[in-house]
This record gives structure tokens, C-alpha cells and sequence, in this order.
């Protein structure tokens, strides 16, 4: 199976950070039919996300977004343009709050 990872790092801290990943998390729902489901911690976040083809986790930290996800062979050769969309997306979100 073919394995997405994402990192970024930003400087917004916990609680803005919780509401990105929300803002993620109703994305994610609403335009690819992803399960989420939130599980807050101290620390950080772990948001645990499952759909067609694709089940990962977003971690959630004051300093750092983590995703990893795993995709299901039909999703396998789409691998390169989900990450990237995947990513432009997380990045304009933090740029939407950093900026």
C-alpha cells in the first residue's frame, strides 16, 4: 500500500492549531466522504480519519502538523497528486492564520 506523509511546522500553538484541524476534518468530511474522529490529548490531537481506499491520522501539535495515510490499491497510482493536494490544502489553511 502506498503511504502519504505530510509534515509542517508552524509557530500558531495549540488551540489555533485545533482549529485548523477541525476546519481540515469538516473538509475532509464533506468534499472526499472521510470518517473523522478527534481524540484530544494534552499535548496534541489525533485525528483519525477513514474512507474508500484511505485510512490515516493527522497529529496535531502546538508546533507541528503530522499526517500519515495509508491508500488501498485503486488509490495507489493517484498517490503523488493526493499528496500534493493534500498538502496545498493544509497549506493554505496555516496561511490563511499565519498571515
Amino acid at each position: 500500500m502506498p503511504d502519504i506523509r505530510i509534515q509542517r511546522e508552524h509557530t500558531l500553538g495549540l488551540e489555533a492549531a485545533r482549529d485548523i484541524a477541525t476546519r481540515w476534518t469538516a473538509e475532509a468530511e464533506a468534499r472526499y466522504g472521510l470518517r473523522c474522529a478527534c481524540e484530544r490529548g494534552d499535548a496534541g490531537d489525533t485525528v483519525r480519519f477513514q474512507g474508500p481506499g484511505v485510512n490515516g491520522t493527522l497529529h496535531v501539535g502546538g508546533d507541528r502538523f503530522e499526517l500519515h495515510a495509508a491508500l488501498g490499491f485503486l488509490l495507489g497510482g493517484f498517490a503523488r497528486r493526493i499528496e500534493d493536494e493534500i498538502g496545498r490544502n493544509l497549506d493554505a489553511l496555516l496561511g490563511a492564520r499565519q498571515g
